[in-house]
């Protein structure tokens, strides 16, 4: 399996074990979590290799988001990073009080925009799965990062797509 990770974590694919444990000796599975979820997308996508599924671990949806909200996030997260990520990784980790300090690592600002902005064409979903890709999205409905259900409504037409009611962005 091949694993991308999100914004501002690294080695995280541990805590999704009931999604991905079997599935991490399969050489054909991509998954990716919240920003990974997009360049596990992209990845699938070129990818001249075989891939059987592509699993979109609560993905970074924000395209239901005004201008001012994307403006608002990077002034934030320039301004002052490290007190942005440790709000962020609060809202990551709720409704749980799992301590993800052990996965945290810097990520440029860059990389929230990106996140932020990406448009998640539907014409990219449609050809991954074109290639005979099966796609599953998983969703936690008490997600403070992304409007979960708005994005279940969006994958649930690309994807099976998975919405557990008691759970947050990591799917706990």
């Amino acid at each position: 399996m091949t694993f991308f990770s999100g914004f501002c974590l690294h080695n995280e694919s541990e805590l999704f074990g009931d999604y991905l444990d079997m599935w991490r000796e399969n050489p054909y599975v991509v998954a990716g979590f919240s920003y990974g979820a997009i360049k596990a997308l992209e990845y699938t996508l070129s990818a001249t290799r075989r891939i059987d599924r592509l699993l979109l671990l609560s993905p970074a949806w924000f395209v239901d988001k005004e201008r001012r909200f994307i403006k608002q996030q990077t002034i934030f997260y320039r301004k002052d990073p490290t007190r942005y990520r440790q709000t962020f990784y609060r809202n990551v980790a709720y409704p749980s009080n799992i301590d993800l300090s052990s996965y945290a690592i810097e990520s440029p600002v860059e990389d929230l925009q990106a996140l932020l902005t990406y448009p998640w064409p539907k014409e990219k979903l449609e050809a991954v799965a074109g290639k005979g890709v099966r796609i599953e999205t998983y969703l936690g409905a008490k997600d403070r990062i992304i409007n979960a259900e708005a994005a279940h409504e969006f994958f649930k037409a690309y994807s099976t797509s998975h919405l557990f009611k008691p759970f947050g962005h990591l799917l706990r």
